[in-house]
Order: structure tokens, then C-alpha cells, then sequence
């Protein structure tokens, strides 16, 4: 079941949190699978080490990510979906909240669709204890689809009654992942992405959806598996009842993780494969938090820190005997002030009437450095090229500016607004040789919200939203060459923001035994960005050999996503819960092919209607623990032109798939905690609408958890 809101965002606002006991039930893999059962949301994986969350059919740059408090956002987040939430260890997030619909006036850029707020965990600290308090813990972990193997070791150790300290570093090694076999569409074709290993070769469907003749069965999955490790170090210090700082350091590093959609690409042999041979993440910052006891400044906290994403590609072409090498970092430097009042009581006269005020500043610098290459094998030539994916020295920086308020009246009516100006500024020197042009671009947004809550009877609540977002183009928009799935995408310098707007209406019911939320919205964006047929650079000789040569533009009209959510939890007697939750999207925008008479079309890659049923029961905190789950999705056959030539979604479209999942554990009381999951019990191959991996096939998943 999705866990209770936390005050990270708005009550007011359609929202769930999953918690830590709820991920390590459902022995996540990573923290975009534990956000799998959140409603509204869909996960997309390009590969078996990389997850993206689509909220409300909105992905990558326009969906935001903060880790306390702090953007993961920067300025090469890519168009569809990416990386970077993969690279969050779940053993060090103590919840993950998810804001449904624009949020940029409270959360800042790019939050167009939503965000994805996450808590990391803090070391114990016990004010009652004087002398040092350690305790240490060790968490192992396997899986049969992949052979999974690895594990955590983490300290947590209480210095004195003002200081504690908790560390971890951990492992992990993936092997090919199997499915339950291949999926087709609804006329029997089959995606290109992903390919199986058959007999110790690749064998891969055609690029009209026509499996290889003459295969056996196809479980194993071509371009799948990595290996990672991560460290996190996190110091806490209370000087007093009133004050917390905070200074920590995360390290996330991944190797030798193909790229499934281009191992091999569709356009290549079977043999080429493009691998990710790094996936950095460095992550160190400050926090300090004061509670002031003041009536408009109740809390005020600082957090400042840097953060470093550093990739390093290859591209094996042994046909040709050369090998395509890439290599591209941002570093960020970033800091939020944030100042909260507590509930301020107005004039006596107007008894029942309060006043909550929030405000704050914001600011981000970014750096950008980027190399591309080709070695010829046969005499081990590097010829260094005139550019990489983006142009090396191009840089970034956004400031902005905010104040919320709630007015809150007699306890039934929650009034709320606020808004927030934010100056983005990107530049790139440009190209000469590779006709690159330069960059400097320059925009000023203003966005505001309001809202309305309205306690109706007893526990039931009527709440209505309306909010902008906005997000300025970002380097990857505008100085990227570089293939993707649908094509290969050229540079734009001319792009403008796209802005958005949600409108939503909900019923909130919260009592003792049942908590449930029902949400319709209407998202319309401005100016919105999408691909179309491009002309290739000249010169550039890999977008010529591509496909689709794409490019993205500000479409003109109005792009429009409509749908609803629902979720309940119930608790029934004897330690049984059930819960559940279902969630539906539809868009359109302009079409971008003026050569077709349909002025509208499909947004791509929305999910289709999909659900989850869950059903649990405990003894208690300790002790035995069972549950079950289904997970299920309708087909998808609303394609734009995108998907149609996009290798991971079957010509045709993605199929619909109920899959089944069994678990249950044993909590030992302080000592040890076993997990085990039987997932896909009855081997249903399936697919999450635009991925490019099939999911798990029937398998086990064991993790035992040990504290001394």
C-alpha cells in the first residue's frame, strides 16, 4: 500500500509516499521500481540498469528530482527518459514522496508533470545516551531472473548525545536478464528492442516487427546486466534542542552497462553493442536547519552542496573495426533557503482564521564537458573529434524566488497560493568544423498556483488545484547530437520554455481503517517540445547513415494530457490489509509532419490504463509477514509517429499483461529480517509500454538483513 503523506509539499496537492518497509517488501531493485505501485505513475526502463519515472505520461526533464531538497535536474537531463533516478541507492532513502501535476512555484524548474521528493535516511541519535552506540548492519541479496548477487555493509554509529554518524558502501552484479519469452503486439509483431541470446548468438526481430526464423526459445536478453557500487557517508550534529547540521556524501558508480536499445542498434548487425562503461554520481553537500519558535519564521533551513554526472561510452563496431567512444560531465553547484512560519493566528475577531507563509531563494551553476572519438583496432589510432555529444565549456545557471501561503478557516477551508520568478540562462561557444552553432540564450518565468481544500463531512475532503510549471531548455535540447530511440537527434539553439498548466479536482477520504484519493486533471503545455524530421548536419556522417535524422521544436498550439488516479488502502481486522490503486492518461498535440492531414496527434510513449492490487498480512512489527500482488496494464495502441519507428514498441503496440507476485518474510526481533519474493508466479512475458527490456520472467528474489 502507498505509506501516509509527509510535509515535504502541500497537503492540498495529489500526492503518495512509499516508504523504506514498503520497498524492501516488495525487494525493489532499485528506486524507480519501488515507485511502481504509486498511482499515476509508470516506469520505463531502457535498459536493465536504467529506470525512469513517467508521471501523469511525462518523463526525464519534465519531471523533477530532489534528494533533500536538492535538484538531481541538470542541464544534460535528456528529452525521454533517463538515468539518473536509477542511480539513487534505496538503502539510503528513507521515503520516497511523488507530487502528481506542475509544481514549479513550491519545487522550482521542470517539475511539469510532477517530482519525485526523496528522504535520505539519518544516522539513530538518542539524546538519552551519553556514550557511544554502535550498530552495525549487513543486508544480502540475490535474484535467479539475473543472478543477482550483492549486498550492503553500513555502520551507524551514535558519537554522543549530539552526533551521530551512519555509513555504507555496498555491491552489485547483474547478469543477462531473463524473461518469461518474447512479447507481440495485438497483430503478432515484435519490437526490435530487445534481442535474445539464442545458442550463443543474437538473434533479433526485423524492423517490421518479423521474429528470426528458426529460433529456438528466447529467454535471455541481449544487452542487459551491469555491475555498481555505491558509498554514502552521513553526519549528523544537534547542538541544540533548536538546531540540526547535516553534511553528507553519496558515490554512485556504475560499469559496464549496455544500452539495450542500441545492443545491437536497429540500425547495425547483431554485432555491434553500445555500453556504458561509466555511470558516475558524486554527491556532497551541507544542510542546517533552525527551529526559531518565531510566529513567521517557526523553521528556517539551508542546504548547499555539489554534485558531479560524469558518463563514458563505447560503441563496438567489428564489422568496421573501430570503436565510436564518448565521454560527457556536468558538474553543480546549488543551494535553497528555505523560511516556513508556523500557523499564525489573525485578529481575534476573526476567530478560527490562521495563516501559514513559506518563502524562499534558490540557485544552481552548472559546467558542462564533453569529448568524442573513434580508435581504428587494426593499428590502434585515436582520432579525436570536433566535438562530442554536446560542445566541451558549454554552461548553465537558474535563480529563483518564491512565497506560498495557506489561510486556514475554521478548520474546513484551506485557502492557498503563491507564485515564483526564476532567470535561466544557457550558453555554448559552438563549433566551427562540425557547424555547430553557439548558444546564449537567456528567459525570465513567472508561475503561480492556488488551491482550495474543503472538509466536507467527517474524514472526506474536496480539493481543487491549479498550477503552472515551466522549464527552460537545457543544453541537452540545445547542443545535442546523439542517437536515440527513435532516431538521431540534432541540435536546436532556437528552442524557447515550455510552460504548463494543471488543472485537477479531488476526494480525500482518511479515517482510521480506510485512507483512499480520487484525482481527475487536465494538463495542458505551452510551446511544447517534441521531434520532428530534421535535415543531418553536414558533414555529419553518423546522422546520415541513422534512420531518422529528428530535431526538437516548440510545437504551435496547445499539447493537452487528461486522465485520472485512484487509490485505497483498507485495514482489516486480524493484521490483513488490502489496497489498490488504478490510473489512466490520454494526450495530444500538434502534429509535426506537415505533410499528414490530421492537425492533431498522439503524445508519445503515454502509458496505457493500468493498476495494482496488493493484499498483506502481519503479525505485528515483528514476526511472519505474507502478501500478493497484481500488477496490470491494458494495451497500448495510441502511437504517435515517434513510437511507430521507436525499436522498443512493437509496430503495432505495446500489449496489455496481468502478472502475479508472491511474497513474505520473517522479522526477528532487533536482530534479523529475511525476505522472499516469488515474482511473475505464473511467467507471463510483459512489458512496460516504451521499454526496451522485457519484464523478469518467473524467478526468486532472497534478502536477508542481519544486525548483531
Amino acid at each position: 500500500m502507498v505509506g501516509e503523506r509527509r510535509k515535504t509539499a502541500p497537503e492540498q496537492r495529489s500526492g503518495s509516499t512509499v516508504t523504506a518497509k514498503e520497498a524492501e517488501e516488495r525487494q525493489a531493485r532499485s528506486l524507480p521500481d519501488a515507485l511502481r505501485y504509486v498511482p499515476g505513475v509508470s516506469i520505463q526502463q531502457t535498459s536493465h540498469a536504467q529506470a525512469s519515472p513517467y508521471i501523469r505520461g511525462l518523463t526525464g526533464q519534465r519531471t523533477l528530482l530532489l534528494f533533500d531538497g536538492l535538484r538531481l535536474n541538470h542541464t544534460l537531463f535528456r528529452q525521454g527518459p533517463n538515468q539518473y533516478a536509477f542511480t539513487i541507492d534505496t538503502h539510503t532513502v528513507k521515503q520516497a514522496e511523488v507530487v502528481r501535476g506542475s509544481a514549479s512555484v513550491e519545487l522550482g524548474a521542470d517539475a511539469l508533470g510532477g517530482a519525485i521528493l526523496i528522504t535520505p535516511r539519518d544516522p539513530e541519535l538518542d539524546p538519552t545516551q551519553a556514550g557511544p552506540v554502535w550498530t552495525p548492519r549487513l543486508t544480502l541479496r540475490h535474484a535467479t531472473q539475473d543472478q543477482e548477487r550483492g549486498g550492503r555493509i553500513e555502520s551507524d554509529l551514535q558519537l554522543n548525545e549530539k552526533t551521530a554518524l551512519l555509513a555504507g558502501v555496498g555491491y552489485r552484479r547483474a547478469d543477462e536478464l531473463e524473461a518469461a519469452g518474447p512479447i507481440e503486439g495485438p497483430t503478432g509483431r515484435e519490437p526490435q528492442s530487445p534481442c535474445f541470446v539464442v545458442g550463443g548468438e543474437v538473434r533479433c526481430a526485423d524492423r517490421e516487427g518479423v521474429p528470426p526464423p528458426g529460433v529456438g526459445p528466447r529467454r535471455i536478453q541481449a544487452g542487459t546486466g551491469f555491475q555498481e557500487f555505491t558509498g554514502d557517508l552521513r553526519l549528523v550534529h544537534r547542538p541544540t534542542a533548536a538546531t540540526q547540521l547535516t553534511a553528507a556524501t553519496y558515490v554512485y558508480r556504475q560499469y559496464d552497462a549496455p544500452r539495450t536499445d542500441k545492443c545491437p542498434p536497429p540500425e547495425a548487425t547483431n554485432s555491434e553493442c553500445e555500453v556504458y562503461e561509466e555511470q558516475f554520481r558524486t554527491h556532497a553537500y551541507t544542510r542546517a536547519m533552525w527551529t526559531l519558535g518565531l510566529p513567521l519564521f517557526e523553521r528556517l533551513e539551508f542546504v548547499g552542496g555539489w554534485q558531479r554526472y560524469h558518463e563514458r561510452r563505447k560503441l563496438d563496431r567489428p564489422l568496421s573495426k573501430t570503436v565510436n567512444g564518448g565521454r560527457d560531465g556536468v558538474s553543480m553547484w546549488d543551494f535553497v533557503l528555505n523560511a516556513t512560519s508556523g500557523s499564525v493566528p489573525l485578529t481575534p475577531a476573526w476567530g478560527g482564521l490562521s495563516l501559514e507563509v513559506r518563502a524562499g531563494l534558490a540557485g544552481t551553476l552548472e559546467q558542462v564537458e564533453s569529448k568524442g572519438w573513434i580508435i581504428f583496432e587494426s593499428t590502434g589510432t585515436v582520432v579525436n573529434l570536433p566535438r562530442g555529444v554536446y560542445i566541451d565549456g558549454s554552461d548553465a545557471d537558474q535563480l529563483s524566488t518564491y512565497g506560498t501561503a495557506a489561510l486556514r478557516i475554521a478548520d474546513r477551508l484551506t485557502l492557498r497560493g503563491g507564485a515564483r520568478v526564476v532567470k535561466s540562462s544557457a550558453t555554448s561557444p559552438g563549433e566551427f568544423e562540425s557547424k555547430t552553432r553557439a548558444v546564449d540564450g537567456d528567459w525570465t518565468t513567472f508561475v503561480a498556483s492556488g488551491g482550495a481544500e474543503l472538509r466536507l463531512v467527517g474524514p472526506l475532503s474536496l480539493l481543487f488545484n491549479a498550477e503552472q510549471g515551466f522549464r527552460a531548455p537545457n543544453l541537452d535540447d540545445l547542443t545535442a547530437r546523439q542517437a536515440t530511440g527513435r532516431g538521431y537527434q540534432v541540435e536546436n539553439p532556437d528552442l524557447e520554455p515550455e510552460r504548463a498548466l494543471t488543472l485537477e479536482a479531488g476526494l480525500r477520504l482518511q479515517s482510521r481503517r480506510v485512507r483512499g484519493e480520487l484525482w481527475a486533471f487536465r494538463l495542458d503545455l505551452q510551446d511544447a517540445m517534441e521531434r520532428r524530421r530534421a535535415d543531418c548536419p553536414e558533414g555529419d556522417f553518423e546522422c546520415r547513415a541513422n534512420r531518422a535524422p529528428i530535431q526538437l521544436v516548440n510545437l504551435e498550439g496547445e499539447t493537452e494530457l487528461v486522465g485520472f488516479e485512484a487509490n485505497a488502502a483498507v485495514r482489516l481486522p486480524a493484521g490483513f490489509t488490502v489496497s489498490g490503486a488504478v490510473s489512466w492518461a490520454e494526450g495530444e498535440g500538434p502534429n509535426t509532419r506537415p505533410e499528414e492531414s490530421n492537425a492533431r496527434v498522439p503524445l508519445s510513449r503515454v502509458p496505457p490504463l493500468a493498476g495494482n492490487v496488493e493484499a498483506r498480512w502481519s503479525e505485528g512489527l515483528t514476526g511472519p509477514y505474507l502478501g500478493t500482488a497484481l500488477v496490470w496494464a491494458r494495451e497500448q495502441t495510441r502511437l504517435s509517429y515517434g513510437d511507430t519507428r521507436d525499436a522498443r514498441i512493437p509496430p503495432d503496440g505495446t500489449p496489455a499483461y496481468e502478472v502475479v507476485h508472491v511474497r513474505g518474510g520473517f522479522r526477528f526481533p532487533d536482530h534479523m529480517n529475511l525476505s522472499v519474493s516469488l515474482e511473475n508466479v505464473f511467467d507471463e512475458p510483459y512489458r512496460v509500454h516504451g521499454s526496451s527490456i522485457n519484464g523478469p520472467g518467473r524467478g526468486l528474489v532472497v534478502q536477508l538483513e542481519v544486525n548483531p
